[in-house]
């Protein structure tokens, strides 16, 4: 239901309520821009009022999360954590080592999002992907549609932490150092090679097959690693 968890409970307060919505959209379920269910259809999903229905969005406004338009609906309005000091990290790191902490970090990620990639996740990354594999001619929108790929597999994870720290990570890898050795290395050839590996790791997830994700995966890291090699290392 639009991302939402249905659990069969009764006597649902708007304190819980708002907060298993927050999880849904802290998550990624539900994503910036989605519209949540009618006030009756969340009634019926908790086995709540209307008017304590009203007040978990109430507090989900207040915090933040979403926008009540009248006569729209309520909608998501949280597109992700607050930003770290990119300036300060990238201070300290380089493009490699960028790729070397992502490595680990995304293994892990997709032995999540094998388990818990739903519809809604599978959908949304091949909506993605349609736009990164026409994206072979254009540098910037391949790493804009690669960064949100990348960001969709956190998102599959289904585990909040995840997402939040690959959001960080997506970050760092705007800045200009980045955007530097991406000029350096990216061609029409060698996207068409990265849209491979994306198209493997989302196989793997349709499949349910981990190994096949982490292969794509690994594949994926190691022609950027070959790549950045021949790109200066920050100072």
């Amino acid at each position: 239901m639009n991302g939402l968890v249905a659990e069969t409970r009764s006597n649902w307060g708007a304190r819980s309520i708002s907060t298993q919505i927050k999880k849904a959209i802290r998550s990624g379920a539900l994503a910036d821009g989605d519209q949540l269910p009618p006030e009756r259809e969340l009634s019926e999903t908790y086995a709540a009022s209307r008017s304590t229905i009203r007040k978990a969005l109430e507090q989900l406004e207040i915090d933040g999360l979403v926008t009540r338009r009248v006569g729209s609906g309520t909608f998501v309005s949280y597109s992700g954590p607050s930003e770290i000091n990119v300036e300060a990290v990238i201070e300290q790191i380089s493009p490699l080592q960028l790729i070397d902490a992502r490595i680990g970090f995304e293994r892990q990620m997709a032995r999540l999002a094998v388990v818990h990639a739903t519809a809604r996740d599978i959908e949304r990354m091949e909506s993605v992907l349609a736009r990164l594999e026409l994206s072979h001619q254009d540098k910037d929108l391949f790493t804009q549609y690669d960064s949100e790929f990348h960001l969709s597999l956190a998102k599959a994870s289904g585990n909040p932490l995840i997402v939040q720290l690959y959001d960080q990570i997506n970050e760092v890898r705007t800045h200009s150092q980045w955007r530097a050795a991406r000029e350096q290395v990216l061609s029409p050839e060698k996207i068409r090679m990265y849209n491979d590996h994306h198209r493997r790791i989302l196989k793997g997830l349709k499949s349910r097959d981990a190994a096949l994700a982490i292969d794509a995966l690994n594949d994926h890291m190691a022609l950027a690693h070959a790549d950045l090699m021949g790109t200066p290392e920050s100072p």
